[in-house]
């Protein structure tokens, strides 16, 4: 007769605190717990990446040209500062990648 595939799972134990959990899940083998095999992708659409409040220091004559623009897009200059900042970061990384390539080829 073949075994049966069906494995008994262990109880989650109760925890007195997040940092007890935590100590638990980072030695326990979580296949005792929970059969992978029927789990499905979480999808979280409404998370918003974490920030962080920084203080930077503009030329005032920056700062203005700043909100001009931004009042042209009507959106609020913090938006746009974050935009600019993000396409100039894809452009920055972008030589790296392309001189991987290029010792590669």
């Amino acid at each position: 007769m073949p075994k049966s595939r069906t494995k008994t799972r262990k109880a989650i134990p109760s925890f007195r605190s997040e940092e007890a959990e935590r100590e638990f899940w980072a030695t326990a083998d979580s296949t005792d717990y929970f059969d992978w095999s029927t789990a499905r992708r979480a999808v979280f659409p409404n998370l918003k990446p974490s920030t962080a409040t920084i203080s930077l220091r503009l030329p005032q004559g920056m700062l203005d040209e700043l909100k001009v623009l931004a009042n042209q897009r009507d959106v609020p200059y913090q938006s746009l500062l974050k935009v600019f900042l993000a396409e100039r970061i894809s452009v920055e990384r972008r030589p790296a990648r392309r001189k991987l390539r290029r010792a590669s080829a």
